[in-house]
């Protein structure tokens, strides 16, 4: 069954371009929401004395404050994550919600910080970008075979962007933290599948990508299982830890994105150059 649906790759190699487009049609018309840390604010965690919900409490905070700029993020466990994207005054935070909740922590980042570190995260992604193509055209001096792997790792992120905007998780020092560790691992994947096809001899061209692929999916899986398992438990027993939950959320979209980057993509394009180059 696998052997005849990679015989038949060429139509395979649409489906993770189809995908990419729409994440970056949906990025430029929905855009990103970005963290505190990157565009300013203050993040609140809450004591809940008082059951409240979700809604009610952000309604509560945006009357008080007479702002519309009030997000819960969570309310989980009697805790609740407040992101205020005004730098508004704890006291005065404090006074509002009154007997309902107790502050347990508050954190606040200025717009000239914010703005530094912006700049920053687009010099992360710059770099690690133009490293890993010197990097890949090092190893291989092929052009092909490099291009596809740029074009996998590029199409890894533009999905893993598209989801963030899909589902809401801010583009912040975290998330990022999480694009760079996909880079690596888009590039690990695919060059896994570069060397077993370009190097090895044994076996046709099938068998090789089968051998690869079982070896490629195996990390993949796990990693998303253990991703999972993180998000999970910092959802339900840790809502304050809004950073791991973030990176595991970017990490999980990233990961599932790399699959049919990999294994559909770059794996099709590979076929067709070596059947060409024969």
């Amino acid at each position: 069954m696998l052997e005849k649906l990679l015989e038949s790759y060429k139509p395979l190699i649409a489906i993770p371009v189809i995908i990419t487009l729409l994440s970056v049609i949906f990025l430029a018309s929905n855009g990103l929401n970005e963290g505190i840390d990157l565009k300013g604010g203050s993040l609140a965690v809450l004591n809940l004395e008082q059951p409240i919900s979700q809604s009610d409490l952000e309604l509560l905070i945006q009357n008080g404050l007479n702002v519309s700029e009030v997000s819960v993020l969570s309310v989980v466990n009697n805790k609740a994550t407040v992101q205020i994207d005004s730098d508004a005054d704890v006291v005065k935070l404090e006074e509002i919600i009154g007997e309902t909740a107790t502050i347990s922590s508050y954190t606040s980042v200025g717009p000239v910080l914010s703005k530094e570190s912006l700049n920053q995260v687009y010099w992360a992604i710059g770099f690690a970008f133009l490293f890993m193509a010197i990097t890949v055209f090092i190893i291989f001096r092929d052009f092909v075979p490099s291009v596809a792997i740029i074009l996998a790792a590029l199409a890894d992120i533009l999905i893993a962007l598209g989801g963030m905007s899909l589902f809401g998780i801010p583009l912040s020092l975290a998330s990022v933290g999480g694009i760079l560790m996909l880079i690596g691992f888009s590039v690990d994947t695919d060059i896994l599948l570069t060397t077993r096809l370009l190097k090895r001899k044994e076996g046709s061209i099938t068998e090789r990508a089968i051998e690869a692929m079982k070896t490629g999916l195996t990390m993949s899986t796990t990693a998303i299982a253990a991703m999972a398992a993180l998000y999970l438990v910092t959802i339900l027993f840790i809502p304050q830890a809004v950073v791991l939950s973030n990176i595991a959320a970017v990490l999980i979209i990233g990961l599932l994105a790399d699959i049919i980057a990999t294994w559909l993509m770059n794996l099709g394009i590979l076929r067709w150059y070596l059947e060409a180059r024969k």
